[in-house]
């Protein structure tokens, strides 16, 4: 179970050269802890090198056509797909999700390229009579300017392509910098895009173990002009004081902690699908993951016990292990957070049913955990979990249970499901969730805006809407 890595990449991607750092950073396979590859680590000069080389190629790459810049991403959507199981077995050797999950995740990044490809020449603007009369009103779209993106290890291909397609849709220059635990897979796309056609300085990439001070110089740089980061909400909050500085455009995709409702109407053979797939998707490692499970008292023990064999069912493993269906923790320190929460939800009152089976090799595995009556105070139950746990309650009342899935900060995604529609639609409706799955585990479509409310963030990536974060408007009065 081993892939090629001597054909990728390891230098940073800097004015459509691979330029070498003078100190380099390892990057680890978590199933087994093993190094698999050292690549560039850079610090504050490489940050601006990166900078200077976008700022460089913005405004040539702004004036391009709208059709030419479509092209270029129809033909990375297009590359990318061919280039399927190299990515793919990168994003599983370096983030440890299974492969299957990772050939899904190569499908649904490239669908970001081609959506926003095809967004690209659709045009918008205005142009009208002032109501007061004597002039016309013309309103158009600009690039924003160049952007700063920082993506995170979980979707390390996915992440990288709902910022930088739009990005480049709109006309927008990319620094962009990834986790530093998945490099190597925005290093591998980097390669594609050059093959696609991107031009030289408009696409950059700076690989790092030293994020604050390669994000402070280029986020002190008045020459940038957008940030668009996916990440902890600690981190987003951070990111924002330090924009505010030059009163940047910024898209925050931050933190969540999912309620997952089974009315009592629900299909419970939906029902715990979904949740196996809204739950122990990549391990639980997602922001859109269902932490809070509240289910209809009535039917809470068939749930549960329905729900357990369907999670005993799935083995834990080496990701390039064709049985595998729930891969490791990103790192020990992962292990350690999620293992504590068990611990102190289980010594204040919860019921703990471990369950999954296998955890060989000696990366950072955790096999799935689900809990019964957690206590709504616990860490467990107000925690992004970010892992294989499901923490359960019970209600009677749906307007109780709508009270406690929104007494939260977060308000990224939501689940509810229920098949007396009436019910159900209002229920989601009143959400207090930038998404909800109604009847289904699974929301993300490049499609659809995708984004939360209150503590979850700003903005929206994807859809119609995603292309409009990277624009400005410029209106024009014009006099007869």
């Amino acid at each position: 179970m081993t892939t090629t890595l001597s054909d990728l990449p390891v230098a940073q991607f800097i004015g459509g050269r691979w330029v070498d750092g003078a100190a380099t950073m390892p990057v680890h396979n978590p199933a087994t802890g093993t190094e698999i590859a050292t690549v560039a680590d850079g610090d504050d000069t490489t940050a601006l090198a990166a900078l200077d080389a976008a700022v460089a190629a913005q405004q040539d790459w702004a004036a391009t056509d709208p059709r030419h810049r479509s092209d270029i991403l129809l033909r990375a959507f297009h590359l990318l797909h061919a280039e399927t199981e190299r990515i793919a077995r990168t994003i599983t050797l370096e983030m440890g999700k299974p492969l299957v999950e990772a050939r899904g995740e190569v499908a649904y990044g490239a669908e970001f390229l081609r959506w926003f490809a095809e967004e690209t020449t659709r045009g918008s603007g205005a142009y009208f009579r002032a109501p007061s009369g004597g002039r016309r009103i013309a309103v158009r779209t600009l690039p924003v300017g160049p952007v700063f993106a920082i993506t995170p290890w979980n979707f390390p291909l996915a992440m990288v392509t709902r910022k930088v397609a739009p990005a480049l849709a709109a006309g927008c220059t990319v620094v962009l910098k990834p986790a530093p635990q998945t490099p190597l897979t925005a290093l591998a796309f980097m390669q594609i895009l050059v093959e696609a056609g991107v031009p030289s300085g408009v696409v950059n990439c700076v690989t790092t173990s030293r994020a604050p001070l390669v994000s402070g110089r280029i986020l002190s740089d008045p020459r940038l002009r957008k940030l668009t980061f996916t990440g902890s909400t600690a981190v987003g909050r951070t990111l924002l004081t330090q924009a505010a500085q030059g009163v940047l455009r910024a898209s925050m995709e931050l933190g969540g902690n999912a309620p997952f409702v089974v009315l009592e109407s629900a299909d419970l053979d939906k029902a715990v699908g979904g949740a196996v797939l809204a739950k122990l998707r990549n391990a639980g490692q997602t922001c859109v993951a269902a932490d809070r499970f509240l289910v209809h008292e009535s039917r809470a023990a068939e749930f549960t016990e329905r729900f357990l064999a369907a999670v005993a069912a799935l083995p834990v493993g080496d990701g390039l292990d064709p049985a595998t269906r729930i891969g490791p923790m990103i790192d020990g320190a992962a292990v350690h957070r999620i293992t504590a929460l068990i611990d102190e939800a289980v010594g204040q009152g919860a019921h703990l049913h471990t369950v999954g089976t296998g955890t060989a090799g000696s990366g950072h595995f955790l096999r799935p955990a689900v809990l019964t009556g957690v206590d709504t105070r616990t860490r467990l139950w107000n925690s992004e979990v970010f892992g294989p746990v499901a923490a359960i309650r019970t209600f009677t009342d749906p307007a109780a249970a709508l009270q406690l899935a929104n007494a939260t900060d977060s308000g990224l995604a939501g689940y509810v499901f229920g098949e007396n529609f009436s019910d159900t639609l209002e229920f989601a409706e009143n959400l207090q969730t930038g998404m909800v799955g109604v009847n289904t585990g699974a929301i993300s479509d490049p499609a659809a805006p995708f984004g939360g409310m209150k503590s979850s963030g700003l903005g929206r990536e994807g859809g119609s809407t995603g292309l409009e974060e990277y624009q400005e408007l410029q209106y024009l009065a014009i006099d007869r």
